[in-house]
C-alpha cells in the first residue's frame, strides 16, 4: 500500500488513462463500481440514498453510483451543488447519463433549496473529493452542516468533504462520514489522529490503477508494514552465538518504578539481545533478579540512579536504551548528561529522558548521531515546542530528525518514524489496547535489542514499533483491546516473530 498525495494520484489517473489505455470517464466508471460493489456486499441491500454531489469528478463519482444504484432497483435521491456553471467534462457525462434514469435531481442554489433527508437514507457523500485547497464557507458549509446534523449514516466517496487531503482541517467544517471509500492508495490525511471522526471506517478500494506507475511515483511517506519488515529482519545463521546478537544495557527505574526497568527488560529479552545488562537503582536489585534471570543486573546504592558512567567501559555495550522510569531528580540528569558525553553510539532515548532533555534542551546536541527518540506527541511538543496540528508536528518531526542527526519515532495510533536522511515510515500496526502503562517501555526494550543486534538505527527503530504493534494486536486477539496489558504484548514478541518464518 502506497501514501500519495492528491495530485500523485491524479498523475497516477493519467498514467493509467495513456498507457491501459482507458478513457477517464470509463475510470470513473470502474471507480463507481467498485463502490456499489462495496454497498453491496457490506448488507446495502434494500436501502435508499441520498448522493450529494459537487460539480468536479468526486461529484462525477457520486453521479455514476447513483445511476449505478438506481439500475440495481435501489431508491435514489441525486443532490446537486449548484454554483452556476458547467461540471467537468466526465461530470457532464454522467448527468447525461443520470437524467436517462428515474434518479430525482434535485438542484441546491441556496439554503431554501436544501432538501429534508428522510430518517433511514444511506448519504454518500460526494461533494468535494480531494482537490480542496481552502476551508468550506457559505452554501458549501451549510450543506455539510445539513448533512452531518441529519442523523443518517453517511459514507464518503474518496474523501470526506472539507477534508484536505495533505495538511490539517482542524477547526474546519468537514463532513462526519461513518466510512470513507477511497481509491488505490493512502493519503495523508488519512494517518493524522485529528481526522479519526471525520473518516470513520477508512476502506481503500482497488479500482485498477496502473502498477507500473508505482516504480516512478516517489511518495513523501512510506509504510512500515509486513513487506518492509520482511526485507530487514535477517534470520539467524545456525552457527550463531549469544556474541552476535549483541550486549544491551539498559538504565531504567526508581523507587516505585522498577516495574518499567521489568517491562523494558522482558521486551529486550524476547527481542533477541544476546546478552542484557539492567542498570537499576538499589530497590529493583531483588526484583530483577528474581524475575529475569536472563539478564544481569547492576545496581545504584540509592534509590535513584545517579552513578556517573565517566569511569565504567561502555564499549561492551553494542547499543545503550535509557529512560523508563528513571524519574526527574538531578543526580539522575547528571548521569544521563555524563552517558551522552561518554557513550559514541545510537542510544535509544525515551520517557523521563526525553523529560530531561526537554528541561535542558543543550544537551540535544550531545545526542549521538542515529540515536533512536521515542516520545508521545506531549513529551515531543515539550522538547521542540507547541505544534497546533498534528500536520505540523509531523512536519516538524521530520525537520528536526535531519536538524539533530537524529531518528524520531512520534508515537500514535499510526507511529512516525522520521530518520535524519528524510525517510518517513507510518506504522500498520498495533491498536488502542496498546494505549496502556508500559506499552512504551516494551517498544523501548525492543528497539534496544534491535540496535543490539547490529540493524542499522532506522531499520532498528522500524522493526521495533512494528513488531511492537503485531504484538498488541495478536494480545488484543486474545484478550481484547479493553483487557490487555502490557506484559500481554511482551509476551506475544515471539508470535510476532513467527509471522516471519
Amino acid at each position: 500500500m502506497l501514501i500519495l498525495t492528491s495530485a500523485q494520484i491524479r498523475e497516477w489517473d493519467e498514467f493509467t488513462i495513456r498507457h491501459e489505455p482507458i478513457a477517464s470517464v470509463d475510470l470513473m466508471e470502474r471507480a463507481a463500481l467498485a463502490c456499489c460493489d462495496w454497498l453491496e456486499s457490506k448488507g446495502y441491500e434494500n436501502r435508499s440514498f441520498s448522493i450529494f454531489c459537487g460539480k468536479g469528478n468526486n461529484g462525477g463519482d457520486g453521479l455514476a453510483i447513483a445511476r449505478i444504484l438506481s439500475g440495481r432497483k435501489h431508491a435514489v435521491t441525486a443532490h446537486i451543488l449548484e454554483f452556476g456553471h458547467k461540471g467537468t467534462e466526465d461530470f457532464q457525462v454522467n448527468l447525461a447519463r443520470l437524467h436517462e434514469t428515474q434518479v430525482a435531481i434535485r438542484f441546491i442554489s441556496s439554503e431554501q433549496t436544501i432538501s429534508f433527508i428522510p430518517s433511514g437514507e444511506v448519504i454518500i457523500d460526494a461533494l468535494l473529493g480531494s482537490g480542496l485547497n481552502r476551508p468550506l464557507d457559505g452554501l458549501s458549509a451549510m450543506l455539510v452542516n445539513h448533512i452531518n446534523q441529519s442523523g443518517n449514516e453517511i459514507i464518503s466517496i474518496d474523501i470526506p468533504s472539507g477534508l484536505s487531503a495533505e495538511h490539517s482541517s482542524k477547526g474546519n467544517t468537514v463532513v462526519s462520514a461513518g466510512h470513507t471509500l477511497s481509491f488505490q492508495c493512502f493519503k495523508p490525511a488519512f494517518l493524522f489522529a485529528e481526522n479519526e471522526s471525520s473518516l470513520g471506517e477508512l476502506h481503500v478500494l482497488d479500482i485498477g490503477l496502473l502498477k507500473d506507475f508505482i516504480a516512478q511515483a516517489q511518495p513523501e511517506y512510506l509504510f512500515a508494514d509486513h513487506q518492509k519488515v520482511s526485507e530487514w529482519l535477517r534470520p539467524r545463521r545456525k552457527f550463531s552465538h549469544k556474541g552476535n546478537f549483541g550486549h544491551a544495557l539498559l538504565v531504567a527505574g526508581s523507587y516505585g518504578k522498577i516495574g518499567a526497568a521489568v517491562l523494558s527488560a522482558r521486551a529486550c529479552i524476547r527481542s533477541g539481545s544476546g546478552l542484557l545488562s539492567v542498570h537499576v537503582p538499589s530497590c529493583g536489585y531483588g526484583i530483577l533478579q528474581g524475575v529475569i534471570p536472563e539478564a544481569m543486573t547492576i545496581a545504584d546504592k540509592d534509590e535513584m540512579i545517579n552513578t556517573s558512567f565517566g569511569k565504567t567501559d561502555l564499549k561492551t555495550f553494542k547499543a545503550i536504551g535509557i529512560g523508563p522510569g528513571i524519574g526527574l531528580d538531578k543526580q539522575t540528569g547528571k548521569m544521563l548528561l555524563d552517558l551522552f558525553n561518554n557513550y559514541p553510539l545510537p542510544m535509544v532515548i525515551d520517557a523521563d529522558a526525553l523529560n530531561l532533555i526537554a528541561a535542558n534542551k543543550d544537551w540535544l546536541k550531545l545526542v549521538a548521531p542515529n540515536s533512536i527518540l521515542t516520545p508521545h506527541p506531549k513529551e515531543f511538543d515539550r522538547i521542540f515546542g507547541e505544534s497546533k496540528n498534528d500536520a505540523d508536528r509531523l512536519a516538524l518531526a521530520a525537520q528536526k530528525a535531519r536538524e539533530h542527526n537524529i531518528i524520531i519515532v512520534l508515537k500514535g495510533h499510526h507511529t512516525l518514524i522520521a530518520a535524519p536522511g528524510g525517510e518517513k515510515y507510518f506504522n500498520t500496526s498495533g491498536n488502542a489496547g496498546m494505549a496502556k502503562g508500559g506499552s512504551g517501555d516494551a517498544l523501548s526494550g525492543m528497539a534496544t535489542a534491535m540496535l543490539a543486534q547490529g540493524y542499522e538505527p532506522l531499520q532498528a527503530a522500524v522493526l521495533a514499533v512494528y513488531l511492537h504493534g503485531l504484538a498488541g494486536d495478536l494480545s488484543a486477539a486474545i484478550y481484547s483491546m479493553e483487557a490487555m496489558t502490557a506484559s500481554d504484548l511482551i509476551d506475544s514478541i515471539g508470535k510476532a516473530f513467527l509471522k516471519f518464518y
